[in-house]
């Protein structure tokens, strides 16, 4: 069965994507994980599992963040915690993390952002005791394509939303701000980008929080066109990232990716249904922040 998981940012647009179709939520808090639409607390997360667990559905928890000593001093109350409340996942990628849920009861997906582009690092953390693992946004399909026949756990892959190439613990923004003399909000909320100095249409958005500072890509990916391709090949686990896409807009896409896996299922889809899914979720993108399908359709000779 395809599962269907969408980050969320309020109480309230959690239940919108359930009953759109959404099958899985990602949430968590911005101590520990890394770029959500919301940091929600303590009592919006239990709230938020006891919800979805009424409806057959599922949460995962981000604890994916960059842990230095005095975030892994923390990591043990917050642990104690998801342990109480049971979320169906937590999402790892930091090692002293994975090390101390050996004293907790709460399976781990293993996302190491740009670190996991080969079977053998996926079965590596299987072996240690992860259920799942996030895929590199960098790897092209024919390079997926080898990759799912040696792995026995299910892989994640971003279907939709905005993909980051960098993120340094460095506060860049605020040095730049500060060196040039200017006040200037930093957040994502202030909507910075940054250009190429000959292509002044690209649009890589930045902004820091207390990770540090983060940039994405040109273009967000959609990969709506590309589903039954990768149901196909084995890919059933399929994320939308609303972190730029936000309010009702990304839960009207998100019911799009979610009548694309029904129809997928029941072996109704094809190309007119694709055309058509496309131009919906395109009535919804945020204006001004383009679409592509990142390195899906790349040659991988090309990019080494």
């Amino acid at each position: 069965m395809i599962e269907l998981i969408a980050t969320a940012e309020s109480m309230a647009q959690a239940e919108d994507l359930f009953a759109a179709g959404v099958d899985t939520l990602y949430i968590g808090e911005e101590e520990f994980g890394l770029r959500l639409p919301h940091s929600f607390s303590r009592d919006e997360q239990k709230a938020l599992i006891e919800m979805a667990h009424a409806q057959g559905k599922k949460v995962n928890v981000a604890v994916n963040g960059i842990m230095h000593p005095d975030k892994m001093k923390k990591i043990p109350e917050y642990l104690t915690f998801l342990a109480e409340v049971k979320p169906d996942h937590v999402v790892v990628g930091d090692t002293g993390v994975i090390y101390l849920l050996q004293e907790y009861d709460l399976p781990y997906i293993y996302d190491a952002e740009t670190l996991v582009t080969n079977a053998r690092q996926i079965n590596f953390w299987q072996k240690k005791g992860a259920v799942g693992a996030v895929l590199a946004r960098e790897v092209p399909f024919e390079e997926m394509q080898q990759l799912r026949q040696y792995v026995d756990v299910p892989v994640e892959v971003l279907v939709y939303g905005a993909t980051c190439i960098h993120q340094s613990k460095r506060p860049l923004l605020d040095n730049y701000f500060n060196y040039t003399k200017q006040a200037e909000e930093t957040s994502k909320e202030r909507g910075l980008f940054i250009s190429e100095p000959k292509k002044a249409d690209t649009h890589y958005s930045i902004y820091e929080d207390q990770h540090g500072t983060h940039i994405f890509a040109d273009n967000d990916l959609n990969l709506i066109q590309e589903l039954a391709e990768l149901a196909q090949a084995g890919y059933q686990t399929w994320k939308l990232d609303g972190l730029f896409t936000p309010g009702a807009d990304f839960t009207a896409i998100a019911k799009v990716f979610a009548e694309a896996k029904g129809a997928i299922e029941k072996g109704t889809w094809n190309e007119a249904e694709a055309i058509r899914a496309q131009q919906e979720i395109q009535k919804y993108h945020p204006v001004g922040r383009g679409m592509d399908t990142g390195f899906y359709h790349l040659d991988p000779t090309a990019i080494k």
